[in-house]
């Protein structure tokens, strides 16, 4: 008897923590939907800031419904059709894990170190009567401590940088965390992406971009004391902007539109 008076207090406590796991349990699920529309809430509000749309007087949703949502098959460039994979409900973050929607990628051609991306992409439209006035491009990739997520806003003529917009990170606050600072941001705006002859030109440099240089049209400023994370930014426009990311995308989008100009 003195032992099962003994053990009551250890069994009230061990109730009460199943209790409390299953409280807490529940209320995870029962949030979650909330954290996901949050979640998609952040997202296209950055895209709005990197397009230069965003105005905090109105609804992000509002503003975001004249944006088109496409897929991009990442290998070829084309879009895919809506009947095969619907981008509402394709979940990029966890596509490049998928044996069916990921892919290894070759570790010589891996500079934004990601190991694996996804056989598609999400691509933002922003049309102005009826003619394409920017696509919004999701890119990644590690930094000095973690993986750095960014919308980058190209221009009408698939050339131009619009705008940029870093919305998650974990690199250090005050160094590398000046990634998302609006006023390094906004030397962005104005740069081209592609020389003359197709090559990559964008890029982040180390110290402060002159005018006296040459290809200043191509050169972000680089981040003071935070060497890593810029060779981090530098490494995801590497890897983003060439034939294993958006590259074949805009050159296909680029011939569509000089086909039905001409």
């Amino acid at each position: 008897m003195a032992d099962i008076t003994a053990a009551k207090p250890f069994y009230s406590v061990l109730v009460l923590a199943f209790v409390c796991s299953a409280l807490v349990a529940g209320a995870a699920v029962g949030l979650r939907p909330r954290q996901e529309a949050n979640k998609q809430l952040d997202r296209q509000k950055n895209i709005l800031v990197a397009a230069g749309l965003y105005n905090e007087s109105k609804p992000v949703k509002e503003l975001f419904a004249s944006i088109e949502t496409r897929l991009v098959d990442l290998e070829n460039g084309q879009f895919v059709p809506e009947e095969k994979i619907d981008p509402g409900s394709y979940n990029q973050n966890r596509a490049p894990l998928s044996d069916e929607f990921g892919q290894p990628i070759p570790r010589d051609l891996d500079t934004a170190k990601l190991g694996r991306r996804e056989k598609y992409s999400l691509v933002y439209l922003v049309k102005e009567n009826g003619e394409l006035s920017q696509v919004i491009l999701p890119v990644r990739g590690k930094g000095l401590w973690s993986t750095m997520y960014a919308y980058v806003a190209v221009g009408a003529d698939l050339n131009t940088v619009n705008g940029v917009s870093f919305y998650q990170h974990g690199e250090t606050p005050g160094l590398g965390g000046e990634i998302e600072n609006s006023r390094w941001q906004g030397g962005w705006e104005g740069k081209k992406i592609y020389r003359e002859d197709a090559s990559l030109g964008l890029e982040v440099i180390k110290g402060q971009v002159t005018d006296q240089n040459a290809d200043t049209v191509y050169q972000i400023d680089g981040i003071s004391g935070a060497t890593l994370t810029t060779k981090g930014v530098d490494g995801l426009l590497e890897y983003w902007f060439s034939n294993q990311g958006f590259k074949p995308f805009l050159t296909q989008l680029k011939k569509a539109q000089s086909k039905s100009k001409g």
